[in-house]
């Protein structure tokens, strides 16, 4: 009697296919490469105006603003906190609501305390904002 030998599974595709997911990998690997070299980091020179000797420092229609070099903001005759500049702002806008701001940044100010002061002349409401730079 012959022995029937029983048929065995092949075993040649037991597995995953590995291939096309490496392919899109490396695929991946390579556009974010390529796309890496190009990209360049932009930034914005900012030239501030000269100072000017003839602008009025005391307007009636002008809230002034003053930025010294050693991050003091004075809003009149006080130091006042970066903070306070937006409660500033809305007391004088609700006294004055067609006044604007003047802000006298010295020539080495810090750049980031003159922006934190025009977001909180924002936030106070007022968006008629005049800069210029004093010594």
């Amino acid at each position: 009697m012959r022995h029937r030998r029983a048929k065995q599974p092949h075993d040649s595709h037991s597995g995953i296919d590995l291939a096309p997911m490496l392919d899109f990998v490396l695929n991946l690997l390579i556009f974010f490469i390529i796309t890496a070299v190009f990209v360049k980091e932009l930034g914005l020179m900012v030239n501030r105006p000269p100072p000017q000797q003839d602008v009025e420092l005391k307007g009636d229609e002008s809230i002034n603003i003053q930025i010294l070099a050693n991050g003091e903001i004075w809003m009149g005759d006080r130091v006042v906190d970066v903070r306070a500049v937006r409660a500033n702002i809305e007391r004088e806008s609700a006294v004055n609501p067609k006044s604007g701001v003047l802000i006298i940044a010295e020539k080495d100010a810090e750049t980031g305390v003159v922006v934190q002061v025009i977001d909180e002349v924002h936030l106070g409401g007022i968006y008629n904002i005049t800069f210029t730079t004093s010594g």
